[in-house]
Order: C-alpha cells, then structure tokens, then sequence
C-alpha cells in the first residue's frame, strides 16, 4: 500500500496552474483515477496521501505564502533576502513575488487531492459506506479549507471541481466560492465523526484527521468573514457564526469533545504538549522522524545568538499594547540573546545604531534540539533547522473569542459569551481577574473579543486559519494600518527609549492592496487571471 500511496501522492502532487513543463510532460508509469480506488486498501492510501500533500503545503513559510505580514502584529527584515516578504509588510506584492506563487500552487494542490477522493471514493470495493463517506467528508473539508485561503488573498479564483487542467477556467465571484465553501463544509460537518477510535486518524487521544467539530468551528469562521468585508452580509451571518461557535462550546461542555483549554499559558506552545495538546480542534500534525515542519528558527533575529533566519519579528505598536502577563511572556522573548552570548532586553541598541531590526521577537516556534526538552531562551545553542511542533489551524480559545465576537456584532450581550471570553483573559493574566461583564455594550464586547483574539494567535502563522491579517480583513483594518505605518510614529518602549518600525512603508490607499495580483506565471496561462 505504500507505493500506492507514493503515486498517489505524485498524481495529487501535479500543479493545476503554472510550470509550464507540465504540460510537455511524459505520462509513461503514471497512474489514472481509472486504475485507483480498485482495492481495498486505496481508500486509506488517498487519505495518507491527501494528509500528505496537505502537511507539505503548510510546513514552511514561503509554503504558505507570507500575505500574514499584513497584519500589525507582525513584521520582517528591511533588507537581507526578504523582498518577498517585505512586499506584503508594505502593501505593496508584486505578481512575480517569488513566495506568494508557491501559496497559490499550494493551495491547488490540496484541491487537486481532495478533488480526486470526492469524485473517485464512491468505488472502492470492499470497505463500507460510512468509511468512504468519512473520506469523501474529509476530502470536502479541505477542499473549502484551500478556497478559503484563495478567496481571502485573491478573491476571485478559478473553482476546479475535477482533477482535469482547465486553463481557460473563469474566475468565480466572491460570493460564489464562499457558496461552494459553505456547501463543502455541510457535507463535511455531516460525514466526519465527533471523534475517531482508530488510528491513524487518532494518535494520542488527538483527532489528528477532520473532525465534526473541526468543521463547526471552520464554519462559525466563515460565517464572520461572510458578514465582514467584502460581502459586508451583517448581523445575519454574525448570529450564524455564533451559533456555530457555541455548538462546539456546548459540545465540549458535554463532553462529546475532548477539547478544553490547558490551564497555562506557556503549555499551548510547549514541546510537551505538542501531539497531545486538547485546546486544538484542527491541527497538522508533524513528526520529525517522518514528516516536519521549517518552523524553529523563522523568529530568531539574525544578530541572535542562536543563528536564525530573521524572516518576522513583532510589530512595536501592537507588543505595547499587548496586556502583560503569562500570555505575553510566553508569545514574546522575555529577554534576547545577541551575538556578545549576552541576554538584552529587544530594544537594546548602540548609539549610533548598529542593530539592522530592533523589534520584538515571537517565541512560539522556537524548539530546542532533539524534540524533546522545552526550548530555553538562555541556551546560546543552535536551535534545529527542521521542527515537530504541530501546526495549530484553530484552537479552543479561538472559538471563545470568535462566540464573543460574533454575539456581540450581532447586536447582543449574553453571559455566555462574557463568560468564555473571561475563561481566555483569566488565563492570559495566571488569575482571576473576570474583567469583563454583562454591562459592556455589544460594540464593547465585540472589540475586546477581537482583541483577545489577535493576543491568542500573534505571530504564529504558518497554520492558523484565523491570522490576524485576515481578521484584519474581514474588518476592512488594513487601511488604518497602513496610515499608521506610513506615519511610523516613534514609541517609547521604555522610560526614555524610543523605536520605530524598520519598514518605510509608502504610497496612496486603494482597495487592491486588500489582495494579491496573481502570479505572473499563472496569468500568462489563464487569459482570465486579469486585473
């Protein structure tokens, strides 16, 4: 079955645009959807494989395509080799940006997989209709998962439903592939189970394959977004989204879920937790003796000690603001190691300066060589290239900010939703502080749940569904902030120390800096891929 699985993969694996060598390829030794799903055991292969193909196209940054760098909690370099990421901290991509094409393949690529369980499963003999049902629900999910990244970065995209290359396919409106979206998460929601028994789709009490609450949350998501910008669907979907939201919170109140949240901070993140963590409802599993992640070394700054990449650092504004406590401590280093193997706080500089970015630095990715001991920020040791943390897609804490929110926007303030979003901040504080109460107007509570909310997932991008840019875009917020970084005002980040952004960011505000151009490469194929 293993080799089935192989060619398998390599089919899935075939761009559905760009690479024009594809198109003078030798199909010789290829395997067909006709030959597949022919045995029994083809089943799990095209699972195996899609999971595959799935944990490729989020295991490194340039993977999944920078447009995080959006957001105002996150920045990068000003110079080294980060134009590609640069161009989305300043509003300004390119169509030949070199990283942002690999999240449009990426994306296809899930789709082309998904797509071929969707419409091949049915025939597989010998297994029975709930497992192919299973699979075909799994396939669904992560074929809207895709379209939502594509509809968010570029809003109108070809919609491929089959495994054939249509490269005159027209673009779908934003609201039709927020149609199908929904339409493919229905049937997930119905055909995946609320828990698994066996492996591999469960592997240390985890539901490491789609689950119904997965696709709950991912739906209370969808929801927001489709009453947020562009769509602007109101206080309809709002209530949507909440009740979705409170489906899961009732579901794990009742224990039909696992899921709670860790009483600490610091485990959420935390080597020891990482295959067993109960807060995550959708999560990409990687283990380094088979599959893994570039996550470890994307934060640390050049000049650190421990010799990382320096591809994001955090955002001045949005670290000032953050609250302190165990949640912050436990987001940002608390004290950075420089070349001289001596601890400073971030904004330590000489004077003239001598630092190329001087910023906060996100913890959240760091492991410590070896997979098993926690990372220590005081090691000058070399933290390892490849990593096994696993990709937190949506966490429980999300969902309490997302019902908080959504109740709030959609015009109301319940207990309920005071109480969840207390359970978030009394963590993020280590006590009992229940700051807010049923006397917030609606307006109130929205906003301080979209707060906790970007404090929860700062930084750590390369898997969450819901980044702080797209929050930012479902929002229409990008404008504000691109305002404030051209402003670039300086900040006192202690008594009488004062930075500023490293990134000049400049130019006039238009609407089409909400979106990516497609790839160069992609429109010379596609006649229809034109702005």
């Amino acid at each position: 079955m293993k080799c089935r699985t192989l060619i398998y993969t390599l089919i899935c694996s075939t761009l559905l645009f760009s690479c024009a060598d594809f198109l003078n390829e030798d199909p010789k030794g290829k395997l067909s959807s006709d030959e597949f799903f022919t045995v029994k055991d083809d089943l799990a292969a095209s699972l195996n494989a899609l999971y595959s193909v799935v944990a490729t196209s989020q295991y490194a940054n340039h993977f999944v395509g920078t447009n995080f760098l959006s957001g105002d909690d996150i920045s990068t370099h000003p110079q080294s080799n980060k134009q590609p990421l640069r161009e989305h901290d300043q509003y300004n991509v390119t169509d030949n940006n070199s990283w942002m094409i690999n999240l449009w393949e990426q994306r296809y690529k899930v789709i082309k997989a998904a797509n071929f369980i969707i419409n091949n499963a049915s025939r597989t003999p010998d297994v029975s209709k709930e497992e192919i049902t299973e699979a075909i629900a799994q396939a669904h999910f992560w074929r809207a998962y895709s379209y939502f990244y594509l509809v968010t970065t570029w809003g109108e995209v070809p919609v491929m439903v089959d495994e054939k290359i249509d490269y005159n396919a027209p673009l779908k409106s934003i609201e039709d592939i927020y149609t199908m979206i929904l339409s493919d998460l229905r049937i997930a929601e119905e055909g995946c189970p609320d828990n698994y028994t066996k492996t591999p789709q469960r592997l240390n009490g985890m539901n490491v394959a789609v689950s119904r609450g997965a696709v709950k949350a991912t739906m209370a998501y969808i929801y927001m977004c489709m009453a947020g910008w562009p769509l602007n669907k109101g206080a309809e979907y709002y209530t949507l989204a909440a009740n979705k939201a409170e489906e899961v919170i009732d579901l794990a109140e009742n224990g039909t879920y696992y899921y709670r949240l860790l009483d600490n901070y610091a485990d959420v993140y935390s080597q020891a937790y990482t295959h067993s963590n109960p807060e995550i409802i959708l999560g990409i599993y990687y283990n380094r003796d088979r599959t893994s992640q570039m996550m470890p070394l994307t934060d640390f700054l050049l000049d650190m000690k421990q010799s990382g990449w320096g591809d994001t650092n955090g955002e001045i504004k949005f670290w000032k603001e953050f609250p302190e406590g165990p949640r912050k401590e436990a987001t940002y280093f608390p004290k950075i190691m420089l070349s001289d193997g001596e601890l400073h706080d971030w904004w330590y500089d000489t004077e003239p300066a001598s630092r190329e970015v001087v910023a906060p630095v996100f913890m959240k990715t760091a492991e410590a060589a070896g997979g098993v001991a926690e990372f220590d920020y005081t090691n000058p040791a070399p933290g390892p290239q490849f990593g096994q943390k696993t990709g937190q897609v949506i966490r429980l804490s999300e969902v309490y900010c997302w019902y908080a929110e959504a109740t709030g926007r959609a015009g109301k303030v319940t207990q309920k939703a005071i109480d969840v979003l207390n359970r978030v901040r009394n963590r993020a504080d280590g006590t009992t502080t229940n700051l807010y109460t049923t006397t917030m107007s609606p307006e109130e509570l929205a906003e301080a749940a979209y707060n906790e909310h970007g404090w929860e997932i700062a930084g750590y991008y390369w898997c969450g569904f819901a980044s702080r840019s797209r929050d930012m875009f479902r929002m229409y917020r990008m404008k504000e902030h691109f305002e404030y970084r051209k402003e670039n005002p300086m900040i006192e980040v202690a008594p009488g120390i004062f930075r500023n952004e490293k990134i000049e960011v400049t130019g006039t505000w238009d609407d089409s800096k909400m979106y990516c151009p497609y790839p160069y490469q992609d429109a010379t194929l596609n006649p229809g891929l034109k702005r």
